[in-house]
């Protein structure tokens, strides 16, 4: 996908965007989904935590279903569109500080488009 900024397009309105997928889907469901996860309490904290420290040009959404639920709780930070899977209050953190504050990636948590679930860990 090639940059679509074009020339006179408005600056962008925060310097980063976090979509933190908080979808339900029904018990069971055999892709699971991120809400079960706890992904409302990790949205939650990274929410207070930006504001707290600070952080005006960053901006933490919810989102619906990202498409990764297998690999929950996800998120994906803009403009970069760099998806992380996260667990922790501590991988919460980590992102905050090392990719939002530090301007670098946390790569043991970072989702490649081709990551998939281990069979053995599907439930």
């Amino acid at each position: 996908m090639s940059d679509r900024k074009l020339p006179g397009d408005p600056a962008p309105y925060y310097e980063a965007h976090v979509f933190c997928c908080v979808n339900e889907r029904p018990e069971g469901h055999p892709r699971g989904c991120c809400k079960r996860k706890g992904s409302e309490r990790l949205r939650n904290y990274l929410k207070a935590r930006a504001k707290e420290l600070g952080l005006d040009g960053v901006r933490v959404n919810q989102s619906l279903c990202l498409d990764r639920c297998e690999l929950g709780p996800t998120m994906v930070i803009y403009p970069e569109q760099v998806w992380y899977s996260y667990h922790s209050i501590e991988d919460a953190e980590e992102i905050l500080q090392t990719h939002l504050i530090g301007g670098k990636r946390v790569e043991r948590l970072m989702l490649q488009p081709t990551d998939k679930v281990p069979e053995d860990l599907k439930r």
